[in-house]
């Protein structure tokens, strides 16, 4: 007899097993009826305690407790001298009855013990391969989408619950563009729970039983998954370790979806930058010959004796290429910035020089803006590139000029901390767009795209960059009008001896 015989399926309904206890008892009883002569009643209880063991496997506990009383009924009746009476007429009979008895207890209960082990044994096998199976689906997974259909079709099909993603936006958590309606109510607040605690949670909404599961990531929790049935066994604990498990596999493919996100991401940045530098540099060394051979031709016909009329026109080709030339510049500088060509000449000087410089630079574009400069009486000598700094107060001073109302002040302000000097340019009459602070800093971008005020949107990201190099930083921000501030560090600078004491 095989040994899967034993082990398979166990009979579920009573008549089955009620038939499994006659049909055993009968077999043994025919098996040992002819040989009831020769055989010892002992030898021939072994045959019922088979009989036993077989139901035990095949119909339970219940059929094998009935197959040991009515086999041992059958014993007495049939083998057991007076034959065909329930009267025992030797001593030692009653106790092959009780050790028979007992005997065939025991080997049931071993049985059924074995039946449950290979029962759970299969349950385990049958999990572990629904969970590879899951593993391997999720894995070709390419959005969220499909995770949360393959992750509801996986519970329906073997688990026979619903489920739900719930993904974590902020300190919320929602589902998956395009599946079931957002949770309410204390089912929410469970979700909620689930998130902020990291641990499971479960929850009753008649008829439904709900159990709410993290999400755990490798830096922080990335959602919920909720799952309802209307059974209670999602609420057994022996169960939870499944669930758990599958939650564990919907993090790691969430996780795994977010940073080839971030990876892609990064790639057309990466890609975006060497094109951005590619037009630079082939602006920058391609257009400056021609530039320059166009602003020489333009400025000798301005100062030649012309007509009037043509005068003018010579005039306002040497202007429009003057700026021109200006935009050229600034696309060079940014390419070598970027391309880390430039070395810094820090020299200990003070500030108020290369605002005054700047000032003095624009005087042209100031004309119809006061400016006022403000500074702290404490402002120690700062060590900067003079050439450079010039550069980003000459940009800012510009940018304040070109968007500020006619006769608006133009005002600039300096001060310090415990590390940094502070340098801010603001004007009034105009904003930034307050969603874009950020991005204004960014190559070829503007405060108004739609403006027809001339500009590629260089002159922030030259300052940010040339600021960068100092080891300070720039921001934006509209508190005092359209205003820039920007910081650098404030070192140790030398002291500086009198000269009678130098002497």
């Amino acid at each position: 007899m095989k040994a899967s015989f034993f082990f398979a399926t166990p009979a579920r309904s009573l008549p089955m097993r009620m038939l499994w206890v006659i049909a055993a008892c009968s077999v043994a009883t025919l098996l040992a009826w002819p040989w009831r002569e020769l055989f010892d009643p002992a030898n021939t209880a072994m045959l019922y305690v088979l009989a036993v063991a077989i139901v035990a496997a095949r119909a339970g506990k219940g059929a094998a407790i009935a197959t040991a009383l009515l086999g041992s009924a059958l014993l007495d009746f049939f083998f057991i001298y007076p034959h065909f009476t329930f009267t025992i007429g030797d001593a030692q009979h009653i106790v092959t009855l009780a050790v028979m008895l007992a005997v065939a207890l025991i080997i049931g209960n071993l049985t059924l013990s074995l039946q449950r082990e290979k029962e759970a044994a299969l349950e385990r096998e049958r999990q572990s391969r629904a969970l590879y199976q899951l593993a391997s689906q999720l894995a070709g997974a390419l959005t969220l989408e499909q995770v949360d259909e393959l992750t509801r079709r996986f519970l329906q099909k073997t688990q026979a619950c619903n489920g739900m993603l719930l993904m974590r936006q902020g300190e919320n958590v929602l589902p998956v563009a395009g599946a079931q309606a957002p949770l309410s109510g204390k089912l929410y607040y469970a979700a909620q729970s689930a998130l902020r605690q990291g641990a499971v949670q479960a929850t009753v909404d008649e008829p439904m039983q709900w159990l709410f599961l993290p999400l755990h990531g490798s830096t922080y929790i990335r959602g919920v998954l909720a799952l309802s049935a209307t059974d209670t066994y999602l609420l057994d604990t022996e169960r939870q370790p499944l669930f758990e498990a599958i939650a564990a596999l919907l993090a790691a493919s969430t996780e795994r979806l977010h940073f080839v996100e971030v990876a892609q991401h990064a790639q057309l940045q990466m890609t975006d930058e060497r094109l951005r530098s590619s037009i630079l540099s082939a602006l920058s060394h391609d257009i400056r010959t021609p530039l320059t051979v166009l602003y020489g031709m333009a400025d000798t016909l301005a100062q030649s004796e012309l007509p009037k009329a043509l005068h003018e026109m010579a005039d306002a080709m040497r202007q429009q290429t003057l700026r021109l030339n200006s935009m050229v510049s600034n696309l060079l500088d940014m390419a070598k910035l970027r391309a880390g060509d430039i070395k810094l000449n820090l020299e200990w000087q003070p500030v108020e020089e290369v605002i005054g410089a700047s000032i003095k630079l624009l005087a042209p574009a100031l004309a119809q803006h006061p400016v006022s400069v403000k500074l702290s009486p404490d402002i120690p000598l700062l060590r900067f590139d003079a050439v450079l700094m010039e550069r980003v107060l000459c940009n800012l001073l510009e940018n304040a000029a070109k968007y500020a109302t006619p006769g608006s002040p133009i005002r600039i302000a300096v001060r310090t901390d415990k590390k940094f000097a502070h340098l801010s340019v603001s004007n009034d009459g105009s904003q930034f767009p307050p969603d874009r602070l950020e991005n204004l800093f960014e190559l070829f971008e503007r405060g108004d795209s739609e403006s027809n005020i001339p500009g590629v949107g260089l002159g922030l990201a030259i300052c940010r960059s040339i600021v960068s190099a100092h080891g300070g930083s720039i921001h934006a921000d509209n508190d005092d009008g359209a205003c820039v501030i920007f910081t650098l560090p404030l070192g140790e600078p030398p002291v500086i001896e009198p000269e009678g004491e130098s002497e």
